[in-house]
């Protein structure tokens, strides 16, 4: 199998090149919907199945668990801050060094999945009293030396949702054993 296909099995995101409020709905529908999806894949699986990777060299179950929490809260300070400040520069990350520490390597799933739930409770509240005005709010993500609108953003995050659900099912699926 393609290491491309298994690093992004649900394809990269695509901006539709006019975002209508039908796409922001389903988008916060998908970030509201994203914890108790989430919880389904992930509750009882034990702690060798926790330790599964999505694709080879990559991360496993727990890590994924784990860089959902610290990458939501990132996102929902973002948000924020761009409402808040005129044209913000965020603060890039190195989620793949966040996801080597032990917080990310040995914590215990369920603190993260109880963060998720009240993290992404928050931040739906908040997108949904988002007026057209607002959605056009930006942020400069130097990391990429571009400007992301938070409409965009909110795609981006119900993708980034789906995008590790599908690495999740995707490490169930393989077990550590990859097609070729």
């Amino acid at each position: 199998m393609n290491l491309e296909k298994l690093k992004y099995p649900i394809g990269i995101f695509k901006k539709p090149e006019h975002i209508t409020r039908e796409h922001i709905a389903g988008w916060i529908d998908a970030i509201g919907t994203f914890p108790e999806r989430l919880e389904k894949e992930v509750l009882f699986l034990d702690k060798d199945q926790l330790n599964l990777r999505y694709r080879p060299q990559g991360w496993t179950i727990k890590q994924v668990v784990h860089h959902c929490a610290d990458s939501h809260m990132n996102s929902y300070i973002r948000f924020k801050l761009a409402m808040t400040e005129d044209i913000p520069a965020i603060r890039p990350y190195f989620e793949d060094r966040w996801a080597t520490l032990p917080d990310a390597c040995d914590a215990n799933i369920q603190d993260s999945l109880t963060l998720i739930k009240g993290l992404h409770a928050r931040w739906v509240i908040f997108l949904n009293e988002l007026t057209d005005m607002d959605l056009e709010r930006l942020f400069v993500h130097p990391e990429h030396n571009q400007q992301f609108s938070l409409k965009e953003n909110i795609g981006i995050y119900a993708w980034h949702g789906n995008h590790h659900l599908a690495h999740i099912r995707q490490a169930k699926k393989f077990a550590g054993h990859f097609p070729d």
